[in-house]
């Protein structure tokens, strides 16, 4: 059975939804028979490549708040984190345009090492205070991962996947999903949004009790 997951590095609720449905997954009866294909979801396809800011900031202007309270938010953000066993470092993050992150996320699938990307990256970003915008640091995140040097140059130095990255998002909004994480059991089941553990358990049993796989 397929799951596809659309999720943004820089969303902190992607990172906490993918543990919630790693761990219904670990528990999951027929997990060796289920495929996670990552897909690209960018919150703001149009911030401007090659500029960052903080994420206090960012909160401020969109929700109409002040810093402070941004602060007092990203703050209990990292304790939700915690409680999934994820180490947040919210105080000074940055954001920016993940269009690059999302391209070697697509190259890293062409090497069967898809999800060790994803999951770099996002550790980057929350726990390691590393840049996931710049391409010297995402360069390096890559080739921690084990992607070959040469390809990532080749990558990030052009358009490649860019395209991907677009259809990834089209795709996204033909399910209707509005907003990340968003998860698709078998093409059939949605669960959108960092969801419980045991919500995620019932949906893989429900999308696999009513597939072709369990009569097979």
């Amino acid at each position: 059975m397929r799951v596809d997951v659309w999720s943004d590095i820089i969303c902190p609720w992607c990172y906490i939804g993918r543990r919630r449905f790693e761990q219904a997954l670990a528990g999951f009866e027929h997990r060796d028979q289920v495929e996670v294909v990552h897909h690209s979801f960018q919150l703001d396809p149009t911030y401007p490549a090659g500029r960052t800011e903080l994420s206090t900031e960012m909160l401020s202007r969109k929700y109409g708040m002040d810093v402070a309270e941004a602060a007092a938010m990203e703050s209990k953000m990292e304790a939700t984190a915690a409680g999934e066993g994820l180490e947040y470092h919210m105080d000074g993050l940055h954001i920016g345009n993940t269009a690059d992150a999302h391209r070697l996320v697509h190259l890293a699938a062409s090497a069967g090492l898809q999800d060790a990307m994803v999951e770099r990256l996002f550790r980057a970003h929350f726990t390691d205070r590393r840049s996931v915008f710049s391409p010297s640091s995402l360069a390096a995140l890559a080739v921690e991962v084990g992607l070959d040097p040469a390809e990532v140059e080749a990558v990030l130095s052009s358009d490649r996947y860019a395209a991907e990255v677009e259809e990834d998002a089209a795709t996204a909004s033909r399910l209707g999903a509005n907003g990340v994480p968003f998860f698709v059991l078998d093409m059939r089941y949605g669960v959108s949004g960092a969801q419980p553990t045991e919500l995620f358990t019932q949906a893989l049993t429900e999308a696999w009790d009513t597939s072709s796989y369990a009569r097979s």
